[in-house]
């Protein structure tokens, strides 16, 4: 009898979208019964047929990935046009679709191909997205595709074979999206900059807790994105798609971001999406974002069946809000002078209470361990208060530059900065500017990598002035641009994703120079002995400090490091704020 109602549940999932077609073009999910999901090479061929059939989609390949296959750029206009530039000048929303870039979680990759499909091939609803234009990655994380395996994802309900998390280099490519360790970033950029979309959807399937939903959502957190998106984003739009989704029979909640004890134990936090993850990405050009997680344990088809219905909805909205969102979307500027937070807490002391629907969860003894473990009781669903916390207060804060100025050498930093599109200029002769600078006072730096990087984090910095000489092909980068909060919130070292804090920087963190403590001696004496304020701050430092007092190197390393023989280099972030 459940066979029988889950092929029904499908059958009712698929057949009102083939009704006005005059082909039917099956997907590999419907061709199995919601078992299955297409490899990389069905699934680019499917829009390959669907392109050839439909004069409204167009498919083109765009840069290169670290599997060596290029990323592919799929577009839907009904006025079969396909140049982005002209839908943007005739007022058309842009929405950006990102699929497979774990493709262990492959639902947005099929419910993208019929949802694309339905449509090109239905006219009366074809005619509803005379405003909008369509662009979809049919799937990001190539090399992770083509590494198929049935194994991979042991708390996933479905499908039946999937590819794998990490991509041809075993990185996760949702944590690389500001530091563009992978080809797939940088074709990524390529493609984000020519779409320049209003709205951006990454599709993904989640870990944590068990509960009743079938997705959750990740909206851009609204306190960051700013005043006029974010709250248009957490008051109008967010509220909008849940009803929406409700009315779908797909309801839908915040996403539950809670491991190894229940959502209504501690209530929901929201999860902050820095720069690394897609969403965070996209924050930095103002773009109204959503990762979406359907939730593993739920069988695949309906997983699919949320994730479409869940596209659908935007698609719905942004038809009704296009004006406002894309008014929305350029308006957003950064101005010398301005305070801006690169850094965020949760506010405890003001969270939002809503209704979740779970299930009771219980801690039972195991089988396997004999200790304790959690359990959720399906048979004891509950509908409770609990508190969502999305409320983040700024807590690092920076005052906004004219411009950074940059020297050529610094190519990996630059060369990242132009794969974004940033605007800059060069200095066409050597000159002699004043400016702020840092010198890098204290940090932490992992123990452990993380996605190739050693971070560094709890970044404290001095700020001077100073006069530099710049060479002619240095570059100087100004704030006031469609990428200004992206410059801000790479090129400020104590941002939580800044270029300094994922090792671009790191030779500025060794010494290059150093001296031998017997020829030393002599010049340390009389360097104190014609410089009193030294010779005052040494002493105090002995007095103070019992055990720089003892150690006969320090005391030498102390007036080396506030000589002239000290090299300027050390510990002094060469990336430069004009202010004035």
């Amino acid at each position: 009898m459940k066979f029988f109602i889950a092929c029904l549940s499908l059958l009712l999932f698929i057949t009102p979208y083939t009704q006005g077609q005059k082909k039917f073009l099956k997907t590999v999910f419907e061709k199995s019964d919601g078992k299955q999901t297409g490899t990389y090479e069905q699934t680019i061929q499917y829009y390959k047929e669907l392109s050839a059939e439909s004069p409204y989609i167009s498919m083109q390949e765009v840069g290169e990935t670290d599997s060596g296959h290029p990323l592919h750029l799929v577009l839907f206009d009904t006025d079969k046009n396909f140049d982005l530039e002209a839908a943007r000048s005739k007022g058309k929303t842009i929405i950006l679709i990102n699929n497979g870039i774990h493709p262990g979680e492959p639902d947005g990759v099929e419910a993208s191909e019929m949802l694309l499909r339905d449509y090109a091939t239905n006219k009366k609803r074809r005619g509803q997205l005379k405003d909008i234009t369509l662009a979809i990655i049919p799937l990001y994380n190539i090399g992770g595709a083509l590494n198929r395996n049935e194994h991979s994802r042991a708390n996933q309900n479905g499908p039946e074979s999937y590819g794998f998390r990490g991509n041809a280099r075993n990185y996760d490519l949702n944590r690389d999206f500001i530091k563009a360790d992978s080809k797939n970033a940088r074709a990524f950029y390529e493609i984000y900059q020519m779409v320049l979309p209003d709205i951006f959807i990454d599709t993904h399937v989640s870990n944590g807790a068990d509960y009743q939903y079938s997705i959750t959502h990740l909206a851009t957190q609204h306190n960051k994105l700013g005043a006029d998106m974010g709250g248009y984003l957490h008051e109008e739009f967010t509220p909008a798609l849940e009803q929406k989704m409700t009315e779908k029979k797909s309801e839908i909640t915040p996403y539950v971001n809670v491991f190894n004890t229940t959502p209504d134990s501690e209530g929901i936090i929201q999860f902050m999406d820095y720069p690394r993850y897609s969403t965070g990405y996209t924050t930095l050009f103002n773009t109204l974002g959503f990762m979406i997680e359907t939730h593993m344990l739920k069988p695949f088809d309906v997983r699919v069946e949320a994730t479409y219905n869940f596209l659908e909805s935007v698609i719905e909205l942004a038809i009704k809000d296009g004006k406002e969102i894309q008014q929305l979307h350029h308006s957003y500027t950064l101005n010398p002078g301005d305070l801006h937070y690169l850094d965020w807490e949760i506010d405890k002391e003001n969270p939002e209470m809503f209704a979740f629907k779970g299930y009771e969860g219980e801690m039972i003894e195991s089988k396997f361990t004999g200790q304790k473990r959690l359990f959720y009781d399906r048979e004891k669903p509950f509908t409770r208060e609990i508190p969502y916390y999305n409320n983040f207060k700024g807590t690092t804060e920076v005052i906004v530059p004219k411009a950074y100025i940059i020297p050529q050498g610094w190519h990996e930093v630059i060369d990242r900065l132009k794969w974004s599109q940033v605007e800059f200029s060069r200095f066409e002769n050597d000159t002699i500017i004043n400016v702020e600078g840092y010198r890098i006072k204290n940090y932490n730096t992992a123990s452990r990598p993380y996605e190739g990087h050693y971070r560094h984090t709890d970044i404290d910095v001095i700020k001077d002035k100073k006069n530099i000489d710049f060479r002619k092909g240095d570059y100087i980068f100004y704030i006031n641009q469609p990428g200004g909060r992206f410059l801000i919130e790479t090129l400020e070292p104590q941002a939580p994703d800044s270029y300094f804090s994922w090792n671009f920087f790191d030779t500025i963190l060794q010494q290059k120079e150093h001296f031998s403590p017997y020829v030393f001696e002599d010049i340390a004496y009389e360097l104190l002995q014609n410089d009193p304020q030294l010779k005052e701050a040494f002493e105090r430092k002995k007095n103070e400090d019992e055990e720089f007092a003892a150690s006969s190197y320090r005391q030498l390393s102390f007036i080396y490091e506030h000589s002239p023989y000290y090299e300027e280099a050390h510990l002094n972030y060469p990336v430069y704020r004009l202010v004035d």
